[in-house]
């Protein structure tokens, strides 16, 4: 059985799964589905077209599903996806998509969003990031797997946060920060590769000695991006996370951080 506190506004059409809890005045709108085990704390708003995985865990004072902070939006039907097991902290607002942008704001599985993050309309988040104390996406924003987003950080529209890269905090990031990379300052600039973070995550010393390398030719070597990229395909062969590193620098729209 589930429980919902006699002071929460949970409209009748709201889909609710088994054993979920919802707290003293939250607020579950008509088109929103809980799936099973989600825990809701208190004074919490869930709207529009919203869906939250299994044991997703909401602490008090957040939003999801409200419109987005877009003049161009016009109430369009859009939507909210959140994954399972993700724990949104304290004062997290996460806005529905745009018609322009998809129509949708995902997140993924087992993310950490700690007290007042925002996730702008239209953002894709993966599994397993963390984003710190009041870091905020703006809209289209795309966040790979196990990235980490620090406090205070912002990120531009369209910008992409690569595969495990790391944003260090009170950071400004204008364009794309690349996988295994660390990325600070205002304008963020790249200090290369995440090597603690590498180790700590177990990679072999193979696969750091490569991107070593790559990150090397991109930053510190005489060339440019594309020389770059061509001297670590004729230098680096069977290396899946340099090959991930050159795949997300060639499908840049915006450019990398450098």
């Amino acid at each position: 059985m589930s429980f919902i506190h006699e002071s929460a506004i949970v409209s009748p059409k709201a889909e609710i799964g088994k054993d979920c809890y919802i707290g003293a005045y939250s607020i579950v709108g008509a088109e929103t589905v809980l799936a099973d085990r989600v825990r809701i704390e208190s004074h919490v708003v869930v709207y529009g077209k919203t869906r939250i995985g299994a044991e997703t865990h909401v602490f008090p004072f957040v939003s999801i599903g409200l419109a987005p902070q877009d003049l161009k939006y016009g109430g369009e039907p859009t939507a909210t996806e959140i994954g399972e097991r993700n724990q949104i902290r304290e004062f997290v607002t996460v806005h529905r998509g745009t018609s322009g942008g998809g129509g949708l704001t995902r997140i993924g599985n087992d993310n950490l969003l700690m007290a007042q993050a925002h996730v702008a309309h239209d953002c894709q988040i993966g599994n397993h990031v963390i984003m710190a104390n009041a870091a905020t996406l703006a809209g289209h924003v795309v966040i790979s797997d196990r990235a980490n987003i620090g406090a205070y950080s912002g990120v531009h529209q369209f910008c992409r946060i690569g595969f495990e890269a790391f944003v260090g905090g009170y950071s400004v990031v204008v364009k794309d920060a690349m996988p295994f990379a660390i990325i600070q300052g205002n304008h963020a600039k790249c200090y290369g590769l995440n090597r603690l973070g590498m180790k700590r995550r177990g990679y072999s010393s193979d696969v750091i000695k490569n991107l070593n390398h790559a990150f090397h030719l991109l930053l510190t070597s005489k060339l440019n991006t594309e020389q770059a990229v061509e001297k670590i395909k004729d230098e680096i062969k069977n290396c899946k996370e340099v090959g991930l590193l050159v795949d997300f620098i060639e499908t840049s729209k915006r450019g990398v951080v450098k």
